[in-house]
């Protein structure tokens, strides 16, 4: 059975940086509240007006990985893009980014699966390599969250957060038994949808009836993100290390063994408090949460990008990937670089 490796890794993040600062400036807020609650110091933004759409992050990062992996767009067989962000309703933004790279007519599935949705194409992407299907896949997790934030007073909860950018990687089929996927597992938990999550556009509330009227009654409260905050928390360091001790107990490997643990930069706390349940170092976690904010589903292959380019592991090393995020749904993807 052939085995899935990472042979190309790239990522892209906008040019305008949002400082804590900044966001003071439109909302009542400051840095120190900030960073206490979420470790976050900026992000990059795009902003409601760039023309710059999800799609075009992820290309932008897409031709990097596969010019990495020294392929072309005619060798991708597949891709996968995983984002909340889409640039339509539909189509989703994997036939875009198909016809943005020049790709052949291969498939292209949408993954929408919030901030594990990139933990989840990578499973997805592993599966088809495995059972033969396709040998060399794309995967792509991109966002375009500053067109749709409250950037006022009422929506600092959430909009502090949240950053743009976009990662990407190829996997390809191999027959290195040293290399590659060792284990995946995801999770879905859809009794707490609502504890984070947009409402509209959507079929929920009757909002497609809504949508035909003049002179609607949408409020600010249904068009932007909606999170618990406490809520989530408290689930995210639950799930977090139930997940990575499944792939660890899955795989036969062990945690001693972990050289780099990427978590989905979802807030830096959140991080620091699985690190303390497993009982990693310094050195086995990579967090860039500080300086982009929460980009979702690119915030994994953002800093497995990172990760590489700063020699953070390299040709046999074990690393593990998890995220949890709206739905609730959760997961991870434990390779041997």
């Amino acid at each position: 059975m052939k085995k899935s490796i990472i042979t190309g890794i790239g990522h892209y993040v906008p040019g305008n940086i949002v400082s804590n600062d900044d966001l003071a400036k439109v909302m009542d807020t400051n840095d120190e509240w900030i960073q206490e609650r979420t470790g976050i110091k900026e992000r990059r933004h795009l902003g409601k007006h760039s023309g710059v759409t999800t799609s075009d992050l992820g290309t932008k990062a897409a031709e990097i990985a596969i010019r990495n992996a020294g392929l072309t767009a005619k060798d991708i067989d597949f891709i996968l893009f995983a984002t909340l962000s889409p640039d339509y309703y539909f189509p989703g933004c994997g036939v875009l980014l198909q016809k943005n790279l020049g790709c052949d007519t291969i498939g292209a599935l949408d993954v929408r699966n919030q901030c594990s949705g990139f933990v989840y194409a990578l499973s997805t992407a592993d599966a088809y390599i495995r059972s033969g299907m396709y040998k060399n896949v794309l995967v792509v997790g991109a966002e375009n969250h500053s067109f749709g934030l409250d950037m006022s007073t009422r929506g600092r909860g959430v909009s502090v957060i949240f950053g743009d950018g976009a990662g990407a990687v190829v996997v390809s089929a191999s027959d290195d038994e040293n290399s590659g996927i060792i284990s995946t597992n995801m999770h879905s938990e859809g009794e707490f949808a609502e504890e984070l999550a947009v409402q509209f556009p959507g079929t929920k509330l009757g909002w497609s009836d809504v949508m035909l009227e003049e002179g609607n009654t949408l409020t600010p409260e249904q068009i932007y993100p909606y999170m618990n905050g406490n809520f989530v928390f408290k689930h995210a360091v639950t799930r977090f290390p139930e997940s990575i001790r499944e792939a660890f107990e899955n795989s036969g490997e062990s945690i001693e063994d972990l050289k780099l643990f990427i978590p989905h930069q979802a807030n830096l706390r959140i991080s620091q408090f699985v690190q303390r349940q497993l009982g990693l170092r310094d050195d086995q976690v990579f967090n860039n949460i500080q300086k982009y904010g929460n980009t979702t589903a690119a915030s994994i292959p953002i800093a497995l990008s990172e990760a590489y380019a700063e020699g953070r592991f390299q040709k046999g090393d074990l690393i593990c990937m998890t995220a949890f995020g709206s739905g609730f749904t959760w997961g991870s993807v434990l390779m041997r670089w």
